[in-house]
């Protein structure tokens, strides 16, 4: 009796101990060699995954969320970043009577429309009032402009516009087929301005829901 149960004990041990070294081996070798976390996930992957969100911000624009619906206030941050120079985000939407304001978060930059008072192409709507900041360079800083008539406007950055520094408002719900902003960009402007205005064109375009080709 005594031997029958030491014999039934050792099978279930042994029987452990083989589970046991299953349990081990899955999940230490990964496909690619990498060492598993605790939860089997690799730690490598872990460190790398994240590394396409750590510039959010792409030259092109492309990363920007979809612009909403007017509201009566709009934010918009001037950043030096990197090297970078941006209106974040690119394109923002008030009403009629609504206000944006600029915070410039870093860097020296300007808010300043695309009108003839600025001496610059017009890029606004028929009889919309122009606005320049002058150069802002203390962190911190806002400049505000109300928007009292319905449109597309695009505006620059004075120290930055050749490097892309572009931005746009819409106020209220124009019809883009009639926006002096959205027609092909100034052929005597850089080439690097003509591509952010064609690509903020597309963006306004989009918004206001006219996105042919």
């Amino acid at each position: 009796m005594t031997d029958s149960l030491t014999r039934r004990r050792m099978v279930q041990l042994t029987a452990g101990a083989a589970v046991v070294g299953l349990a081990g081996c899955t999940g230490t070798q990964n496909n690619d060699g990498g060492t598993p976390t605790e939860s089997g996930h690799d730690d490598t992957d872990t460190e790398s995954g994240h590394s396409d969100e750590e510039d959010g911000h792409d030259d092109e624009g492309g990363h920007d969320e979809a612009v909403g619906a007017p509201s009566d206030a709009a934010e918009v941050n001037m950043i030096t970043e990197d090297g970078g120079y941006h209106f974040e985000p690119h394109v923002v939407r008030v009403n009629v009577g609504g206000t944006v304001t600029w915070h410039n978060e870093s860097g020296s930059h300007s808010t300043t429309a695309y009108h003839s008072d600025n001496d610059q192409p017009q890029l606004v709507p028929d009889g919309a009032a122009a606005w320049d900041s002058g150069i802002v360079s203390e962190q911190g800083a806002t400049f505000e402009h109300t928007f009292e008539t319905e449109g597309v406007y695009h505006y620059y950055c004075t120290p930055h516009e050749s490097l892309g520094m572009i931005g746009s408002v819409i106020v209220g719900e124009p019809d883009p087929h009639e926006q002096v902003a959205l027609e092909d960009p100034p052929a005597d402007k850089p080439e690097r301005v003509r591509e952010k205005l064609e690509e903020l064109n597309g963006m306004v375009s989009t918004a206001l829901g006219d996105d042919h080709e």
